[in-house]
């Protein structure tokens, strides 16, 4: 056995032997070829020989590697079921880094990964297994060369965790099936909670699919058109494991009644009990008679005789279908008929006078064009070929290809990715419970050395982190109480400060603080800066008091529940939300939608409990639209937008005071006081708080430029690691400049959107911080040190400047 791979070793059978074999997950049968297992080792030894001789034993295929790249190398080829390591000798290879380069790659999701270490003294206490575990191995081997021991592990191994895993990826094939099923799909547990809906049952129903996971079947609503007990017929069937199948009329979303042809069938899992009820259902024609005559056929099938009746229902209830579209436009009734319907929606549609101002500007300029010359008319060609294109806002930029910082700061925050679907998930937290949290109870009650730091809330050079630090990373509540009290919003909501404070909590609880920059930390930052814009003049005279709370409470849950990763990640991967919200504005607005949720779900928390009806849907729709506001890929519309409708008109009327007598007129302040220009300022209030960090003090713009690369970092290596597209390539831990990343930032979003927010505001002391900062990072860059000197980084540097070493 010398050389560098072994492949494909057939071994003539023998005791013990295992051929390949077949699995079935109910009625699909599975041919599962005979297992295919890699050693990694380095040197032929004892042990080596050991596991080769226990894969001849075991008939399963084996191929042996010397070297971590052969390693990779032959897996890719062919994607064994389980790899053994060696992990005895370090001077050759480093176990974790074959396991974590194997590990990286797409086909590893299902291998297990087998680790041989060095027997353990009798005196020494057995170490634990979690940093293997974290490195990305399935199990441990103890060092033992006998070929029983090794044959013993590999079958353990093979009749476990390797058929097990065999028919997890079987089953990505049948919900592929159910995800492309024209009929509608509902899979709900024992106990009728929805656990599974796919895309032709929430077509069907108008429901999201988050609507409904989750949720009992009792919580929705029901159509007044079935009979009083067929409810009670169809679970006195279902319950005693038979079928059951017949007319039911659901309620959609929208509250209209649907009739539907409804077969549930329960199915039997563990112990011999029902423990899933999977319903298939589809429209039905609108036909009395027919109706009828099926209410009278419903039944409960079990059995061969009924199983049969039951089909050749299914049969004529297709015929009389077909029938009845057919003869649907022939048949008198009081709707009209669709054809009808049809030809009054259009020709409602054609009379409406509703038109959008771009359409009407792409009308003056073709009426234009029929007068003009062929040299202006070629050139409004182009205007409206300009016109036309989705992207009004967004720059084209030039060839980057000597700035790939910018390039990837572009791709990765102004898209949504590849739409390359998977079977990835990508799982967010649970909820926290508010028994966990030990608050003050009221403001008053905050400790004194938290309190003194609160006192300097109201300047721009307020240290978050220090808050971060003596609150235990719960620093929004404490700010929050603050910063609320002083702006009356408990007035103005008309709730107790007993109840804002318990929604503080459970906002804060929603944040992950195992994020690096995305975490209640950020939130309190976006907070402060929210607050302290607000405190300016022109802003403060711009808006009403419902804008200043709206904003407040937007800043407060604009991240709630981010998981560490981009929206292009979420896309990549094929998330539940991405999936959800169509791959669009997905944790924006995933952060709007959970936060209300959060808070209406709980009378202790719901700080709109005592808020009329119209001013809570004022309060909402200026929430939701100020966390939209923070998803990049719009940055450029918003940015400009406040330029053209803001600025400019600004400084037309102040140029226009300044030449006439009394400057001080009523005209700037009614502008801007306008709901449409409120809506620009307060869109850009809340962008700039939420990306103000190279505006803040050094000290403060060098650690979050630190929590942000080390969570693009993170990213990178699990994006990596899951096979998926490298959104931001150049946020790779072991090349990444810091300093050019940060360069890029401010370049290309940040410079503009702050001069044209200072321009407004008036903000000189931010202005100086970001010119600062500015120059530190090119400083930094042009002596091109490594990340950890030109970050200053010492001994005891926090995790994400560690990160950044």
């Amino acid at each position: 056995m010398s050389g560098l791979t072994h492949t494909d070793a057939e071994p003539p059978d023998g005791p013990g032997k295992v051929s390949a074999t077949e699995e079935c997950i109910g009625p699909m049968r599975l041919a599962q070829d005979p297992t295919q297992v890699l050693l990694v080792f380095a040197k032929e030894d004892s042990q080596s020989d050991a596991f080769w001789w226990a894969c001849d034993r075991a008939g399963f295929k084996c191929n042996i590697s010397r070297t971590p790249d052969s390693a990779v190398e032959c897996f890719l080829d062919k994607h064994h079921e389980i790899v053994v390591i060696d992990g005895r000798h370090s001077r050759y290879f480093e176990a974790e880094a074959v396991c974590k380069l194997i590990r990286a790659t797409k086909p590893s999701e299902y291998t297990i990964i087998l680790v041989v270490v060095p027997k353990i003294p009798s005196d020494s206490e057995e170490p634990s297994v979690l940093p293997l575990l974290c490195a990305g191995f399935s199990r441990r081997f103890v060092e033992n060369n006998s070929v029983s021991a090794c044959y013993n592990e590999l079958i353990q191994i093979e009749q476990g965790e390797v058929r097990s895993n065999f028919k997890l990826r079987a089953c990505n094939s049948v919900f592929t099936a159910l995800e492309h099923c024209q009929e509608a799909v509902e899979i709900t547990s024992e106990d009728h909670i929805i656990q599974y809906v796919n895309p032709a049952f929430e077509k069907m129903m108008g429901y999201h699919k988050g609507e409904l996971i989750g949720k009992e079947l009792t919580e929705l609503p029901k159509s007044d058109k079935n009979r009083a007990d067929l409810l009670d017929t169809i679970n006195t069937c279902i319950r005693k494991g038979k079928e059951w199948q017949g007319i039911y009329y659901a309620r959609r979303k929208s509250g209209e009644s649907i009739q539907q042809h409804v077969k549930i069938t329960p199915v039997i899992g563990q112990g011999g009990r029902i423990r899933h009820f999977v319903s298939i259902k589809r429209p039905h024609s609108d036909n009395n008679k027919h109706v009828h005559k099926l209410s009278r056929e419903e039944r409960c099938c079990g059995g061969e005789n009924s199983q049969s009746d039951c089909n050749s229902l299914r049969y004529k209830d297709r015929r009389k279908e077909s029938i009845d579209v057919r003869s649907i436009s022939s048949r008198s009734s009081d709707a009209p008929s669709l054809q009808n319907r049809r030809y009054s929606s259009m020709a409602r549609i054609h009379s409406m006078t509703i038109e959008a101002p771009i359409t009407k500007v792409i009308n003056i300029i073709n009426a234009a064009q029929e007068s003009s010359p062929v040299t202006v008319a070629e050139a409004l060609d182009r205007v409206l070929e300009i016109l036309r294109t989705t992207e009004l806002y967004s720059p084209q930029l030039a060839s980057k290809e000597d700035d790939p910082h910018t390039n990837d700061l572009v791709g990765g925050l102004m898209s949504d990715g590849l739409r390359r679907l998977s079977g990835n998930e990508y799982v967010f937290s649970k909820n926290i419970s508010q028994s966990q949290l030990a608050m003050p109870v009221t403001l008053s009650d905050i400790p004194p050395s938290i309190a003194e730091l609160l006192e300097e809330e109201h300047r721009w050079e307020f240290n978050i982190l220090e808050l971060e630090a003596a609150t235990h990373k719960r620093p929004l509540t404490y700010l929050g109480l603050k910063i609320f009290a002083s702006f009356r919003v408990c007035e103005f909501l008309n709730c107790t400060e007993a109840t804002l404070r318990s929604w503080l909590q459970v906002i804060e609880a929603n944040y992950h603080a195992s994020n690096s920059y995305h975490n209640s930390t950020h939130a309190a930052d976006v907070l402060h800066a929210t607050a302290y814009f607000l405190r300016k003049d022109k802003v403060k005279s711009s808006l009403d008091q419902l804008d200043e709370v709206a904003a407040l409470i937007a800043a407060t849950v604009h991240d709630v529940d981010h998981p560490g990763r981009t929206n292009s990640f979420l896309c990549n991967a094929g998330s539940e939300l991405a999936l959800l919200y169509n791959d669009t504005a997905v944790l924006e607005s995933h952060h709007a939608a959970l936060a209300f949720q959060l808070t209406v779900r709980d009378v202790k928390c719901n700080i709109f409990k005592n808020t009329d009806r119209a001013r809570f849907r004022t309060l909402r729709q200026s929430i939701i639209d100020m966390v939209l506001a923070t998803e990049m890929t719009r940055h450029f519309e918003h940015v400009n937008k406040f330029v053209n409708s803001i600025n400019k008109p600004m400084a037309a009327i102040d140029e226009s005071s300044s030449n006439s007598e009394g400057s001080e007129t009523e005209g700037p302040a009614s502008f801007r006081n306008s709901p449409e220009n409120r809506l620009l300022i307060k869109r850009m209030m809340i962008k700039c708080a939420d990306v103000a960090n190279p505006c803040r003090p050094l000290e403060l713009c060098i650690e979050w430029a630190g929590r942000i690369s080390e969570e693009y970092f993170a990213q990178t290596d699990e994006e990596k690691r899951q096979g998926l597209p490298v959104v931001m390539p150049v946020f790779d831990r072991n090349t990444c400049s810091v300093p050019k990343s940060q360069i890029s930032f401010i370049d290309y979003f940040i410079t503009d959107m702050f001069d044209a927010w200072d321009a407004f505001a008036s903000l000189p002391g931010l202005m100086e911080h970001l010119a600062e900062n500015y120059k530190y990072w090119k400083s930094l860059d042009e002596m091109k040190c490594s990340n950890t000197v030109l970050l200053g980084l010492e001994s005891n540097s926090s995790p994400a400047e560690r990160a950044l070493m």
